[in-house]
């Protein structure tokens, strides 16, 4: 079984909720392999070893969490551990904080959502806000998600108020972590890290093709990546065996 652990606050009146579990099973099913789900509230995570048992990580819509920092403790251990991790919408928002952070050394970085006074909000109000919307969306040639979805385009489905702050996009991307998808307009839409096996990061709401019965490419994608990452972990499905880490 593929164990998946969902990073957020359950809220069953929030679409993505109701849509994410519909998408693993979907998923799984395409994968002839079992899915197993388990919500991981945002304020119960306190150390790595609670992560250890799940084959992938999805942060998942509908910030601002109970616990920011809880919800930074998980991205953070999927990237150093190489993990599958898919962040989406609010996802998204706290895996962008997290690298700049933990990664670029920027400890004030800052969610405009949660802390609009900071000096440095890496996270910024849209200057349209993407609430119910939907929009077309450009992948970058050779990104997963470009692969994922066999295309070089989609229509996808948002509900967002804040996104990456322009300000700060050049400095973000220089090393590792790199634009894979952009809207109609050139804004950042999608954000993948070139040195993990699978870290993907959709501003869009991908899930929600599976209200209607659709399999999201990118959701397949990444549990493909990690029923991958327990065949060569040899994790059982409630084992908590370690894991190597890729970066500190």
């Amino acid at each position: 079984m593929i164990k998946i652990g969902l990073v957020g606050d359950l809220d069953e009146s929030v679409p993505a909720h109701r849509a994410i579990p519909i998408a693993l099973d979907l998923a799984g099913k395409s994968l002839n392999d079992p899915v197993g789900v388990e919500w991981i509230p945002t304020d119960s995570i306190e150390s790595e070893e609670q992560l250890l048992e799940f084959h992938g990580l999805w942060c998942v819509p509908a910030s601002p969490y109970r616990s920011m920092d809880g919800a930074i403790r998980a991205i953070r251990y999927a990237r150093e551990h190489a993990c599958p991790f898919l962040g989406t919408c609010g996802g998204f928002q706290h895996a962008v904080i997290e690298y700049a952070r933990n990664v670029l050394g920027w400890r004030d970085a800052e969610h405009a959502e949660t802390a609009p006074d900071a000096n440095l909000l890496i996270i910024a109000p849209l200057q349209c806000a993407l609430v119910e919307a939907t929009g077309s969306v450009i992948f970058r040639a050779g990104s997963r998600l470009r692969s994922a979805y066999g295309t070089d385009h989609s229509t996808e489905g948002y509900r967002c108020s804040f996104g990456l702050n322009p300000v700060f996009q050049a400095r973000l991307v220089q090393g590792a972590l790199k634009i894979a998808a952009r809207d109609l307009d050139g804004d950042v839409r999608g954000l993948e890290l070139d040195d993990h096996p699978f870290y993907v990061l959709t501003l869009f709401q991908p899930e929600r093709a599976a209200l209607r019965g659709t399999t999201p490419p990118i959701v397949a994608a990444f549990l493909a990546a990690s029923a991958a990452y327990a065949a060569e972990k040899g994790t059982a499905a409630d084992g908590r065996q370690a894991t190597r880490p890729i970066r500190r």
